[in-house]
């Protein structure tokens, strides 16, 4: 009997993974994108629930830890009651499955290490890929190793006489990537992007949102959980760069969405009267929120009430402040730099022409790396010496002018590298000096030092800034030659005429590649990944900001690409596709899951990349 409830629990799983899997389809065009759950009836359908299994008279404490590891995984809506019939009664006090989520590669190792007549010790081991905190966020592991004991008693008195019981456990849960895909899912909750008070005019206060990924058990009333994740407040990692309007702000009941599209929220403000900036700034994060849950387009409107009054926000009035709002006015403009330096803006499936102003001209100082402001007016171009900045403006009349940052003139090399403009028209790049390596920020032709914590004496080699320019990825190399992928918040402080900024809150994003050729961001939560793991062919990886892979599997991407790029701007029809240039100044367009060449009639292209 014992064994036949442990096969049907794992039935079960397998059921359940079976039926998402028959309802998954490949994307005929455009990157990797999440899946749209559609929400209602037909939901009901894809949420198979996993029955806890409690124990069984006689089970010796190898059986028990795996019902006990079953248990606290499974679908339960009270808390995880079941999991707790595994546990002796001081256990059960002392116990915290909320404290966090670690996520093995497989299903956990188990090994008796101490086993006498009343009372046994069993060690759980596994390779580490991620875990959740105790606010569900999610970050990828840097060092796989896990061990964690588990001590087993026999009970003295009661109900369970001369059964044996978990006495000591760690807090949390413990799961492998399998079940933890299949009981997780991701939920995007967004926050506004914090004002400068280093910046002014409208630089200052851009009304952006921020995604801010966690992960959340299934439930059956996945909007609610939603909710109620995002008036938690932002995760600690994301929380120096953003901000929320829901300070003190709880959910009422449940949220419900009408057959109309329309979201009704209520919270337990007494009275939105003279308050209604603070409504719709709420109303504003649980549009973003609840419309990442539902299919695309599903969600017209929202209704926030409180005790006494409320507001409604439209969708048309959301997309005013949309993530990605940031990424650039001219949707999919793509701009290359031919061998002579100029640089062209491409049209279609045309070579376009060149840029109006000086970098469209062939000059007497020649550019190499160039990065185009996220609003075509301007851009930033490094001198072939690697030693010289020069940031001017792409109209008619605009001139080159004097550099703005100038890297050092001694037997070190070239330094200065990777321009990278957020949507603030800040714009990030890396001094590689030896002596003094750097990252630096320059607004209005103005020169910071970026002070970035806890490099632990790697250097910065290459750099990508988001367009709300809260989060940047940074390619390290550290003293050993050993690459690395980090991703971390930017702040900004200080006053217009002092500004200030620093990058804090590294923390390690595909782990795995030990080469990273190439680094763009995808959308406002991904990156674009032109990497590879030791030993193994380069590809192209899609790779959340929370270190989460954002696609089952990567793109194939071959050994001659040195560089790759998306954009996170959506505001077109079509998603713009990925680039991607290779060694021999070859330009490629991802066209469903085809790289297509681009011809460019005329023109040997060295580079080709989208705005920022």
């Amino acid at each position: 009997m014992k064994a036949d409830l442990r096969s049907a629990r794992v039935l079960c799983a397998v059921f359940a993974v079976l039926l998402v899997a028959g309802c998954a389809a490949m994307p005929s065009d455009g990157p990797p994108e999440r899946v749209d759950v559609p929400q209602g009836a037909g939901a009901e359908n894809l949420q198979v629930r996993v029955f806890p299994v409690p124990p069984h008279k006689g089970e010796d404490p190898l059986d028990l830890l795996a019902g006990f590891l079953d248990a606290s995984n499974a679908d339960e809506v009270k808390n995880y009651d079941t999991a707790r019939k595994y546990l002796t009664a001081d256990a059960d006090k002392r116990w915290n499955p909320e404290a966090g989520v670690v996520v093995l590669a497989a299903t956990p190792r188990r090994d008796t290490a101490v086993r006498g007549a009343d009372s046994t010790t069993i060690t759980v081991s596994g390779a580490k890929v991620a875990e959740l905190d105790e606010a569900r966020s999610y970050r990828v592991s840097a060092d796989p190793s896990y061990q964690q004991k588990f001590t087993f008693v026999k009970q003295t008195e009661g109900a369970d006489k001369g059964e044996w019981r978990i006495d000591r456990l760690p807090d949390g849960l413990i799961v492998d990537q399998t079940n933890f895909k299949n009981a997780y899912r991701a939920v995007h909750r967004y926050f506004f992007a914090s004002s400068d008070p280093s910046a002014e005019g409208a630089a200052a206060a851009a009304a952006v949102m921020v995604p801010d990924p966690i992960y959340l058990r299934r439930r059956t009333d996945p909007l609610t959980a939603a909710a109620k994740a995002l008036v938690a407040g932002p995760s600690r990692w994301l929380a120096p760069a953003v901000h929320t309007a829901f300070d003190g702000v709880r959910i009422e009941g449940g949220v419900t969405v009408s057959d109309s599209g329309v979201a009704s929220v209520r919270v337990d403000v007494p009275d939105f009267a003279g308050r209604q900036t603070a409504c719709t700034q709420m109303a504003t994060q649980l549009y973003h929120t609840l419309a990442d849950q539902q299919a695309k387009g599903q969600l017209d409107r929202l209704d926030l009430a409180g005790v006494r009054g409320g507001c409604s926000l439209t969708a048309a009035q959301a997309a005013d402040s949309a993530p990605g709002q940031l990424a650039g006015t001219a949707a999919g403009s793509q701009y290359y730099q031919v061998e002579g330096g100029q640089l062209f803006l491409a049209q279609g499936d045309t070579p376009g022409h060149p840029v109006p102003g000086p970098l469209g001209q062939a000059g007497p100082v020649k550019m190499g790396e160039l990065a185009v402001r996220r609003d075509g007016g301007a851009a930033a171009a490094v001198g072939t010496d690697r030693r010289t900045l020069y940031v001017t403006g792409l109209a008619e009349g605009d001139r080159l002018g004097d550099p703005v940052a100038t890297g050092p003139s001694g037997a070190g090399g070239p330094t200065l590298a990777s321009p990278s403009w957020d949507g603030r028209q800040n714009l990030f790049l890396v001094d590689r000096d030896p002596q003094h390596a750097r990252v630096l920020m320059v607004r209005d032709r103005k020169t910071v030092t970026a002070d970035v914590e806890g490099l632990a004496g790697r250097t910065v080699q290459s750099l990508r800034v988001s367009s709300d320019g809260t989060r940047i990825a940074l390619v390290l190399k550290d003293a050993s030659g050993g690459w690395s992928l980090q991703i971390g918040v930017v702040v900004h402080d200080g006053s217009p005429t002092s500004p200030r900024v620093r990058i804090t809150g590294l923390r390690p994003l595909a782990p795995l590649l030990t080469d990273v050729a190439s680094v763009s961001w995808a959308d406002t939560d991904q990156l674009l990944v032109l990497g590879a793991e030791q030993d193994k062919l380069q590809l192209v990886h899609y790779v959340g900001t929370d270190g989460s892979q954002a696609s089952d599997s990567p793109l194939q991407g071959g050994e001659s690409m040195t560089a790759v790029s998306g954009t996170e701007n959506r505001t077109g029809e079509t998603v713009p596709p990925v680039l991607a240039v290779s060694g021999d100044h070859r330009i490629f367009r991802l066209q469903g899951n085809q790289w297509r060449e681009f011809v460019l009639q005329g023109h040997q292209a060295v580079s080709f990349a989208y705005p920022g």
